[in-house]
């Protein structure tokens, strides 16, 4: 199945803005998941994605089941290990962690997921993660012994993006990191995105209108908030539907 990539794509040809709310099983309780997935649904929210850099075995699992209940969106997982995959979500972003030198995050973890891939329905659609300094440590750098891209090196981070595309990845995910102090440059969305034919993500460090438009503006495909979101649900009341 390529549903849900398809739909990425047919959305950027009619230059829709998609926009994805991130959720951490490791931050989320089930029972409290039904008032934010209310919220979601009255957003501008059209995927979900879910994971985190650390999560228990089976709470991915059990959370996706709840969400489930109260919302059509897609949930695409963002899987911080191999113990998030759930058959119970509708795709999997395979993320090689491209902007870092560990074999097991550019590799070594997907040869481990095949086994459990094979018995799940899951869309998996590869994606090139390029990990970008954002002014602090992320959880990514601490669980994957990696160093992020200084983001005053745009010209590596566009050939590390580039690169992934010519590896054949169909999506590029541009991430400053969970809690980031700054959200990724315009310069930095606006110069990968002269030289990408794939879809563009970009996430980390939004907690503002302001900086979700910057980033659609440079030339983010589709958006995703996690931490500002989970912090201040005030801030979907500025995200809300137009009707």
């Amino acid at each position: 199945m390529t549903t849900i990539y398809k739909n990425i794509r047919a959305s950027i040809k009619r230059q829709d803005r998609l926009f994805a709310v991130l959720i951490d099983p490791d931050k989320t309780s089930v029972n409290k998941i039904s008032v934010f997935i209310d919220k979601i649904n009255r957003s501008i929210a059209t995927h979900i994605f879910v994971g985190g850099s650390i999560v228990d075995d089976n709470k991915t699992d059990k959370l996706i089941k709840e969400i489930k209940r109260f919302t059509p969106l897609p949930i695409v997982l963002f899987p911080g290990d191999i113990t998030q995959i759930s058959n119970n979500a509708d795709a999997l972003l395979f993320l090689s962690l491209i902007s870092g030198r560990n074999p097991e995050y550019l590799i070594g973890k997907h040869v481990d997921s095949v086994s459990k891939l094979k018995g799940t329905n899951l869309e998996v659609i590869p994606t090139g993660y390029v990990l970008v300094e954002n002014g602090k440590q992320t959880s990514v750098e601490r669980v994957t012994h990696t160093k992020p891209i200084s983001r005053d090196n745009i010209q590596c981070i566009v050939n590390t993006a580039k690169a992934g595309e010519l590896l054949g990845m169909k999506l590029i995910y541009l991430e400053a990191g969970s809690g980031a102090i700054e959200p990724i440059t315009s310069d930095i969305i606006r110069s990968v995105k002269r030289e990408l034919n794939i879809p563009l993500i970009v996430g980390g460090g939004i907690r503002t209108i302001g900086q979700l438009e910057n980033a659609y503006n440079s030339g983010a495909d589709l958006v995703v908030i996690g931490t500002a979101l989970e912090e201040d649900y005030s801030f979907f009341e500025q995200l809300k539907q137009e009707h």
